[in-house]
């Protein structure tokens, strides 16, 4: 699933192409992706001029006055802005066209994303109760500390937790952790205030920089101008199991944590 680099990337890339244009009409090829496709999705968006392209965690929204498109790109999605006449191909399933005379077009070979409505003023019960984004000012070491007292759960599973902080998946979470030197097997409550600020900026850092790189390319993720993103060249941990430590040259483990793969040093994280 496409972690939050690929989606900020994904959302960077549609901005130019879909802010300050206005939605002529929508296209469904099919009335369902993971869920049924809203109605307000054909009757409220339509006419609407789209105002920002926003992101929350792994989401997508087109904010309108009228509300906001909510998209999540799931295991297989794409978006393109193309010419309107582009023909169709196989499991391009919406089609929302603009003024500019182009179509912002969803493709989704395993239909595991979505496109739903949040009305005006109102958040949508998937965005409830998220914690805040990792690149916020609300995101720090002590933020972690503080959510962390008396949690015995894995500090991976723990940071992987959408409540606690929104947007680290495995990849990056595995990479935060081997840079801020902490096993991903440690209790999150046996995590010290020092060290959590290590892995805060660990987070911030690893997740810019993948932002700027493009994303990290997983194998049905394309940016929208079709490059493949770059950072997985320069994992440091993830996918990495058996291989040498970057750091001491030893053979980094591999465990399987939450029903994922988990890799680390067990020399260099402790």
């Amino acid at each position: 699933m496409p972690e939050l680099p690929e989606v900020e990337t994904t959302r960077r890339g549609l901005a130019p192409h879909l802010e300050r244009r206005r939605v002529k009409s929508v296209l469904l090829r099919r009335p369902d992706l993971r869920w049924p496709i809203p109605p307000e999705i054909s009757e409220a968006l339509p006419g609407q001029r789209i105002d920002a392209v926003r992101r929350r965690a792994k989401y997508l929204l087109l904010d309108t006055d009228a509300g906001s498109a909510l998209l999540h790109l799931g295991m297989s999605g794409s978006l393109r802005v193309l010419p309107a006449k582009t023909l169709p191909t196989a499991h391009d399933h919406v089609d929302i066209a603009l003024d500019s005379g182009r179509v912002l077009r969803f493709n989704d070979p395993r239909r595991f994303g979505s496109l739903l409505w949040q009305p005006a003023g109102e958040t949508h019960e998937l965005l409830q109760g998220l914690g805040p984004e990792p690149l916020s000012d609300d995101f720090d070491g002590d933020y972690l500390f503080d959510r962390s007292r008396g949690r015995s759960a894995p500090v991976k599973t723990f940071l992987m937790d959408q409540r606690i902080v929104v947007g680290v998946g495995n990849i990056y979470a595995a990479e935060a952790l081997f840079a801020a030197g902490i096993s991903p097997l440690r209790a999150a409550g046996r995590v010290s205030r020092e060290r959590y600020a290590l892995l805060a900026a660990a987070v911030k850092q690893i997740l810019a920089y993948a932002i700027e790189r493009g994303g990290t390319t997983l194998r049905d993720f394309l940016s929208p101008d079709g490059a493949p993103g770059y950072f997985e060249q320069e994992l440091s941990a993830y996918g990495r199991g058996g291989e040498p430590c970057p750091r001491c040259g030893r053979p980094l483990k591999e465990a399987s944590l939450g029903q994922r793969a988990t890799v680390w040093c067990g020399h260099c994280q402790r």
